[in-house]
């Protein structure tokens, strides 16, 4: 579930903050600041449309729960990333699709007008070419993604709309089954299609004919098994773990991840702490925040004061329910370590959810970036490993969409 509250879709100087110099040494972190760093999955663009909010303002990640914001990217060498367009999972009707693509389209506008109004920060990126000269030029990356197709309703074509907004990378489904495809974690535990449906093969076929990345993330393990049969350009995970850590529906197991690897894709390792290991029931605070955001459904558009009133409740759910065993920065190492054990650093890159509901203990913002790059040194990984890890295979994958296009 998305608990990132107060980022809408979900709850929720450049010198490093004190608590990031103790985490890596020095030496680390300017190696990290100096790497092209790309992650495949923010969710950040809901907090564009929150009331008040800027990605210019340094917030504070206990204070409104949002991660991601342009001073923490340079605090923690985030060059930038896919942003996405998540849109709810609502009926399958002409209505649910229509407001559903208005929505993805709104989003999608108010990515494009991020960049527009600070085109010395940010700057629009649509090849794969396009990430090192932005990044050279000290601005921040900004590749747009589709987190469920939903808001395509069942016209694939409109799926060209959104690349000429921007759009490289596709998902198909989110938490539940929907037109296209079946989804790792719908509420009937039972498949729908058993994989991709007929509209979802076309769809397929549509983003092989604009150089669209397919994104396997939240589909089903029979989805993705049709993806890697079908597509004729690499396949990738913006956001998942492995099965052999956690047996959870949206972690993949290894003869998928081996599968996967076989035809050039790339898992991008997720920081959502319900995937990554198994957690103790705390109910009085699932019933608190099920409340709350069934309160945040009712306001749809938020003021401001509506939006510091949420707040509050959502602070003293903290309060008087803490969460007492979430998920740590260990358990996502555990993940990344198994896929590079089983793929190797040219299959495995990042995509912490940022925004949507990740982050753990001790990886709670971009902050805490460099963690990870000490983490991969500490690992025996080399610089050009991890270079592959934060960028250069997401990169690749790209590239191999746009060459296979229809030109």
């Amino acid at each position: 579930m998305r608990v990132c509250l107060l980022a809408g879709a979900a709850l929720i100087a450049l010198l490093p903050t004190a608590a990031s110099a103790q985490a890596v040494p020095k030496k680390v972190y300017q190696l990290h600041q100096k790497m092209l760093t790309l992650d495949s999955h923010l969710d950040t663009p809901a907090s564009l449309d929150l009331p008040g909010w800027s990605i210019e303002e340094e917030h504070d990640v206990h204070g409104d729960y949002t991660q991601v914001d342009l001073p923490r990217m340079k605090k923690g060498g985030l060059d930038g990333g896919f942003w996405a367009i998540y849109t709810p999972q609502g009926p399958l009707t002409v209505e649910g699709f229509r407001k559903a693509r208005d929505f993805a389209l709104l989003r999608g506008m108010s990515i494009r007008s991020m960049v527009a109004a600070d085109p010395a920060n940010f700057q629009l990126a649509l090849a794969a070419k396009d990430a090192a000269p932005i990044a050279a030029k000290g601005k921040r990356i900004v590749y747009i993604s589709i987190e469920n197709a939903y808001p395509l309703g069942e016209d694939v074509s409109l799926l060209k709309t959104f690349y000429d907004i921007g759009v490289r990378v596709s998902g198909f489904a989110h938490f539940a089954h929907n037109q296209f495809a079946d989804s790792s974690t719908d509420p009937s535990k039972r498949p729908r299609y058993g994989g991709l449906s007929p509209l979802g093969k076309q769809l397929l076929a549509e983003m092989n004919r604009l150089g669209i990345v397919p994104d396997a993330s939240h589909s089903s393990d029979q989805v993705l098994d049709d993806l890697l049969a079908l597509s004729k350009t690499p396949v990738l995970l913006t956001h998942s773990g492995c099965k052999a850590i956690y047996d959870h529906p949206r972690n993949i197991d290894d003869a998928h991840l081996k599968a996967l690897a076989a035809q050039g894709g790339v898992i991008q390792m997720n920081a959502y702490g319900a995937y990554l290991r198994a957690s103790k029931p705390n109910p009085e605070r699932q019933k608190a925040m099920a409340a709350l955001m069934g309160q945040m459904r009712e306001d749809a558009k938020l003021s401001p004061e509506k939006r510091a009133e949420l707040l509050s409740k959502r602070q003293e759910i903290d309060r008087l329910y803490p969460e007492k065993d979430k998920a740590t920065f260990d358990d996502f190492m555990a993940h990344m370590l198994h896929a590079l054990k089983v793929v190797g650093p040219d299959h495995v890159g990042i995509g912490l959810d940022w925004d949507g509901g990740g982050g753990v203990v001790g990886l709670e913002d971009v902050v805490d970036l460099p963690k990870i790059t000490n983490a991969l040194l500490k690992a025996g990984y080399s610089e050009a490993d991890i270079q592959k890890i934060w960028s250069g295979n997401v990169l690749r994958v790209l590239k191999a969409a746009e060459d296979g296009k229809v030109k």
